[in-house]
């Protein structure tokens, strides 16, 4: 039997939020089937399509006698957009998803800006640099902030031409939308980025790969320091946890800066980060 793809959307991401959100733990059966199809709703035909997909993704599994059980979301499919998606939606920018989401820029972006610098194209360059003008409209009141970002880092995870890396993109994309809503929320600070977008196209554009990704670096700790702000203003944590109080932004720049998985020549200049940014490109 043929069901509505946007009925059975819908009763898919309602129930794979509610996992997510904690309404039904891992180890927990959820309710059965009638039950869903009358607090839903719907028919049992998109009831049992929804805990097939929940299936696929591994937040469920069906089991003799105990019914269908949330498993540990060590088992989700973490890389998959929806539940990506689902988690912020469910519960915010928490403290651990901020982290996860700062963790995977850390690991990606610096390496793809720097292949995408030796390999991209002369159109994939001239993307880059209409996205980076798009953003800067946007920073002057004409056009969507979000939307002028993630097309920038869309082109540099795409033009840096590693298949695997590719193949991450929708969860990529997913990731760098939500986190950029965020971010974008705070006041100036699409305008305190700008200078280092402009100068890590500039560097793509050019082919300096290096430079291109401790640039990156720089933008992420730039990110990472917009982050905490917003998370201490919204719900008082942060993303390193500090019992001693909030933690200052020298202290935070510090802290990045001091990471032993930075190699020496890409460790930030903590004690000038905010003139670099002002340096980077003119005002």
């Amino acid at each position: 039997m043929m069901i509505g793809m946007t009925l059975y959307t819908e009763i898919l991401a309602r129930l794979g939020k509610a996992i997510c959100a904690g309404r039904y733990p891992p180890g927990q059966a959820i309710p059965p089937e009638p039950v869903l199809c009358a607090q839903y709703n719907v028919s049992r035909v998109v009831v049992r399509e929804a805990i097939k997909g929940l299936v696929s993704k591994g937040m469920l599994e069906t089991r003799r006698r105990t019914g269908t059980v949330v498993l540990d979301p060590a088992r989700w499919s973490l890389l998959d957009p929806q539940i990506v998606t689902w988690r912020a939606e469910a519960t915010g920018i928490d403290l651990t998803l901020a982290n996860d989401i700062m963790e995977l820029r850390r690991i990606v972006e610096p390496a793809a800006a720097r292949l995408a610098a030796e390999r991209a194209s002369a159109a994939e360059r001239g993307e880059l640099r209409a996205a980076f003008d798009a953003m800067a409209s946007a920073v002057a009141g004409t056009g969507d902030y979000v939307v002028a970002d993630l097309a920038f880092h869309e082109v540099i995870i795409r033009a840096c031409a590693n298949p695997f890396v590719t193949q991450l993109q929708g969860v990529i994309f997913t990731v760098l939308r939500i986190g950029f809503e965020r971010l974008a929320e705070i006041p100036g600070g699409p305008a305190r980025s700008l200078p280092l977008h402009g100068a890590i196209c500039e560097a793509i554009v050019a082919g300096e790969g290096l430079k291109a990704e401790r640039l990156v670096l720089d933008l992420l700790a730039r990110s990472e320091i917009d982050m905490r702000e917003r998370l201490r203003v919204h719900s008082n944590v942060f993303l390193v946890p500090d019992h001693s109080g909030p933690p200052s932004a020298d202290a935070e720049r510090t802290a990045y800066a001091a990471r032993a998985d930075l190699e020496p020549d890409q460790k930030l200049n903590v004690q000038s980060l905010e003139e670099r940014h002002d340096k980077v490109l003119p005002p």
